[in-house]
């Protein structure tokens, strides 16, 4: 945990994992962006995050960068399991839904639709 100016900490550990205190965002919202290439600027603009509380998100990141990416690790592959998990509960769903007929006076407005799907590539 990492103590801000004023004495109070500053990254705390919540159901969420490792947050920033005093929001619902998480250390691993940020390492989301800077993977991606943003600069801190654009994060802290993005984000509803003041100077320092980025500061001191970046700095606690910097710190304990072995732990914190053992657990952004963890976070993301949990995250991939609940991803598979919905998709294939859900296929079958889908595949239904997929199958069904268009209402009557509703086949020219389907036609339409299933032709930019198939342009998109998006058609089975």
């Amino acid at each position: 945990m990492t103590l801000a100016s004023n004495g109070q900490a500053a990254i705390i550990r919540t159901e969420r994992g490792l947050t920033i205190a005093g929001t619902r965002i998480t250390l691993y919202d940020v390492i989301d962006y800077l993977e991606s290439g943003w600069s801190p600027k654009l994060i802290r603009d993005w984000l509803p995050l003041t100077e320092e509380q980025l500061e001191v998100a970046l700095s606690y990141i910097d710190t304990h960068r072995n732990e914190v990416e053992a657990e952004y690790q963890t976070v993301l592959q949990t995250a991939q399991e609940i991803q598979d998990y919905w998709q294939e509960k859900n296929r079958e769903r889908l595949a239904q839904i997929a199958s069904i007929s268009p209402k009557p006076g509703q086949e020219e407005i389907h036609a339409k639709l299933q032709a930019w799907k198939a342009k998109l590539g998006l058609a089975p």
